[in-house]
């Protein structure tokens, strides 16, 4: 079943306690309906006394999974959100996709943040540049040292969000891991490697184009700042790596328009 994106902004904004889910905020009667729809359709069950939708599992990462694939299906797993959208290995047809997006050229200072196997990295480092990697998985890092077409920079084992920023790179490509907004998390942070002249390309959930909290609203507020761009991927980009997950291509330069 698929999921508007107004149903969508309504769901981020819910409120969350183990099983249990509230719709915050005015909804017209159809927005509501349509969303009603949408929560039944996930298992949802209305408590009247309460005045909230119950499930049989976690409610918030059963929305979490709405929101990121843009469909209802949360009875096909239990699993954590973490655990379904953690890691998802970049097609190379997306991977060409951000290359292109982030004008690799030979020579540059390349920072990969979140490098998994090597599915960025690899291509910018075949189109000329010096690639750095971090990689929080010590499997990951291993399996892209084994399997290296092409050198690489220096690669480190590290949660990238611990790394202290240095602003050193002409670019910054990546794939950051998407559950519970940790993309925009991610992307923040690596803006701050950037030399003044450069330039971020990104690979994140399709939802920092309709959530309209905060950290949503100040993040494309800041792209619109900076000339940057936020492109819908297309519709099972990443169904070779195993989801069904929504995806952009988001740029962003270091700097704002003058």
């Amino acid at each position: 079943m698929k999921v508007e994106n107004d149903v969508l902004a309504v769901l981020s904004r819910a409120e969350t306690n183990g099983c249990s889910l509230t719709l915050t905020g005015h909804l017209d009667r159809k927005l509501y309906e349509r969303t009603n729809k949408v929560l039944e359709a996930a298992g949802g069950k209305w408590n009247k006394k309460a005045k909230t939708h119950a499930f049989s599992i976690d409610a918030a990462d059963c929305m979490e999974q709405i929101i990121l694939t843009g469909e209802v299906d949360c009875a096909k797993s239990s699993k954590s959100v973490a655990q379904l959208y953690g890691f998802f290995p970049t097609p190379p047809a997306v991977a060409s996709r951000v290359l292109i997006a982030a004008e690799i050229r030979p020579g540059m200072k390349v920072l990969e943040p979140s490098a998994g196997t090597g599915g960025l990295a690899y291509h910018c480092a075949a189109a000329g540049a010096v690639v750095d990697c971090y990689e929080i998985q010590q499997g990951n890092a291993a399996l892209m040292a084994m399997g290296a077409p092409v050198p690489l920079g220096r690669t480190q084992v590290a949660d990238f969000l611990q790394i202290e920023p240095a602003a050193d790179y002409d670019r910054v490509v990546m794939n950051p891991p998407f559950a519970k907004q940790d993309d925009i998390r991610h992307v923040m942070h690596a803006l701050r490697f950037l030399k003044p002249t450069g330039k971020l390309a990104a690979v994140m959930s399709a939802g920092v184009q309709f959530r309209d909290n905060k950290m949503t609203t100040d993040f494309r507020k800041l792209v619109a700042e900076r000339g940057g761009s936020i492109e819908a991927l297309p519709e099972g980009a990443f169904m070779d790596s195993g989801t069904g997950v929504r995806t952009v291509l988001v740029t962003i330069p270091a700097a704002a328009l003058a």
